[in-house]
């Protein structure tokens, strides 16, 4: 993965840091944790510039943001109540919290999309309920974009300064990224094994 990755970017240049990080937000295959630290590699070896790569993953990150968002707005709040209530057990996910989920959106809005977006797994998810709650677009935007560009500089930057040691810590990189996998894996399962279903219910 490793080779793969900064020989990708490596030939495909700023380009290759956008479409990966956009596609990264949109199906995530390969982490943006794994994406800008080598990002970051390839500028500290001066194959490419510090801002360009910066500019590159946070344009792509936020413009992958956009289908989910879409989504979470086409599907709506009362779609997605349905759904729970039809299909809740393989979603894990009852209709009361996905109003609690929705609620605690609502209340905190810009700080939740900020905030979220420098939160692993969470910054894919944050856009649906943005969708769902109708967040404004430009506001969606610029607090996606200033999240975004957070996340990317501290990823980038240790990249960059892991450069010297990057042989010695890719080798961890795969690993590590398996076991998260598994841990998100066992935790659904988890989940699926231990969900009890709640009569739907909406507050007056």
């Amino acid at each position: 993965m490793f080779e793969f990755i900064v020989d990708f970017l490596g030939s495909a240049g700023y380009l290759g840091v956008f479409l990966l990080m956009a596609l990264e937000n949109i199906f995530p295959p390969i982490p943006s944790e794994m994406i800008m630290p080598f990002a970051g590699f390839i500028v500290a070896r001066g194959e490419l510039g510090l801002v360009g790569v910066l500019l590159a993953g946070t344009a792509g990150s936020v413009l992958g943001t956009l289908p989910w968002f879409y989504a979470g707005k086409a599907f709506g709040h009362e779609r997605l109540r349905r759904l729970s209530a039809r299909w809740g057990q393989w979603l894990t996910v009852t209709p009361d919290e996905i109003d609690k989920s929705l609620a605690t959106f609502e209340k905190h809005g810009a700080k939740a999309v900020l905030f979220g977006r420098l939160i692993p797994a969470i910054r894919t998810l944050i856009s649906i309920p943005a969708g769902i709650a109708e967040m404004r677009l430009l506001p969606f935007l610029a607090w996606s974009t200033i999240g975004s560009l957070v996340w990317c500089s501290i990823l980038t930057g240790a990249g960059f300064v892991l450069e010297a040691n990057y042989d010695a810590v890719a080798r961890y990189i795969d690993p590590v990224s398996k076991v998260v996998l598994g841990i998100l894996v066992a935790t659904y399962l988890y989940r699926l094994v231990t969900f009890r279903p709640e009569p739907e219910s909406r507050p007056e």
